[in-house]
């Protein structure tokens, strides 16, 4: 879908905005139910806000735009990111600290990150490793603890690095997809894992909380999981899985900083030395600049566009001349130079 109103680098900061700022909102009720429960509900308000908003927006059904080859890579991203992640991470709580877990949760980037790289061979450059390196670091003080922890279950730590690598998969897999619209793909996952971690704490004999509550973890869910997922796909269309990656860990600074400013929670020297380290990674990533003469092969596929240097095909249909559009499309071969990042249309290799 072509994004007229977010450029890629600032949908990545706006999707960790929407995660970031939901945390300390959804911290408040961690005593009034279940983590499970908790997961389950978030997931599905982000779930059902997105199916009406893209019924509302599309004023009916449309085509997702995800091609037949496609699917399997959407069904995996939701099976590792929307179901096997979750159910791991809530085994994972109940054998470690919260500040452990959270130290923890910082490798979903890296995990991210070096897939994208070694997995998936997507271009990268020394100063977007470093921008990574240095964003990952500032998380990870971010999320240290105060105070000596006690001997915790070495299985407590494996299966949340578990559910950290499911989410790097779950990202690199999704980014396969990130043609196809953002609200069907993020209101997907969002229905399957709301689903699934319900049904999960209900089996285990959780109840629901007051609807009111209820209400409240839906309308979280919908802005910071579905709201944030929707700008996430959008970036990794433009940007590619690291460089998006990178950016959305700066949410966990977002949430302190919300944390400190509405909840009037302290600030420490390890905060700042933070906030200092994600400036300057996301300063390097701001200023890169990556450009080369590189080649487009012919390939064809379906998203929203422009007719940009990029889209000169003919159409085989009756055209009103409305732009954007979207329909199924071919792209022939095409040498040229000009700054560009790894996304849909520019995942070339590198020497």
């Amino acid at each position: 879908m072509y994004n007229r109103l977010f450029s890629p680098t600032s949908s990545a900061l706006g999707a960790a905005l929407f995660f970031g700022a939901s945390t300390p909102f959804a911290k408040q009720l961690v005593g009034q139910m279940s983590p499970l429960l908790l997961a389950g509900l978030l997931y599905a308000g982000s779930g059902i806000g997105l199916l009406f908003t893209r019924l509302a927006k599309d004023r009916g059904w449309r085509h997702s735009g995800i091609v037949k080859g496609d699917w399997i890579w959407l069904l995996g991203a939701i099976g590792f990111g929307g179901i096997l992640g979750p159910i791991l991470l809530m085994f994972g709580l109940q054998q470690i600290s919260a500040a452990s877990a959270s130290l923890l949760l910082n490798l979903e980037a890296v995990f991210t990150a070096l897939l994208a790289w070694f997995v998936f061979r997507e271009s990268t450059a020394y100063r977007i490793m470093l921008g990574m390196f240095l964003i990952v670091v500032g998380g990870i003080l971010l999320s240290w603890p105060y105070s000596n922890t006690t001997q915790e279950n070495i299985l407590g730590a494996v299966t949340v690095t578990g559910a950290c690598l499911c989410w790097g998969i779950d990202n690199n897999l999704t980014r396969r997809v990130s043609a196809g619209d953002p609200f069907f793909i993020a209101g997907s996952k969002g229905l399957v894992s709301g689903t699934v971690s319900t049904s999960l704490a209900l089996s285990l004999g959780m109840s629901f909380p007051h609807w009111l509550t209820g209400c409240y973890v839906l309308l979280i869910g919908f802005i910071g999981y579905g709201a944030s997922l929707v700008l996430f796909v959008f970036a990794l269309r433009g940007l590619g899985t690291a460089r998006t990656g990178a950016y959305f860990s700066t949410a966990p600074f977002i949430g302190a900083a919300i944390a400190i400013l509405f909840f009037h929670e302290t600030t420490s020297v390890l905060f700042w030395i933070a906030a200092t380290l994600m400036g300057i990674g996301i300063w390097l990533h701001l200023t890169e600049h990556h450009e080369h003469e590189h080649t487009h092969e012919p390939f064809a596929h379906s998203h929203s566009h422009i007719h940009d240097d990029h889209h000169q095909h003919k159409h085989d249909f009756p055209w009103d001349g409305k732009e954007p559009h979207i329909h199924y499309h071919r792209h022939e071969f095409m040498k040229h130079s000009h700054p560009h990042y790894p996304d849909i249309h520019h995942r070339h290799k590198h020497k």
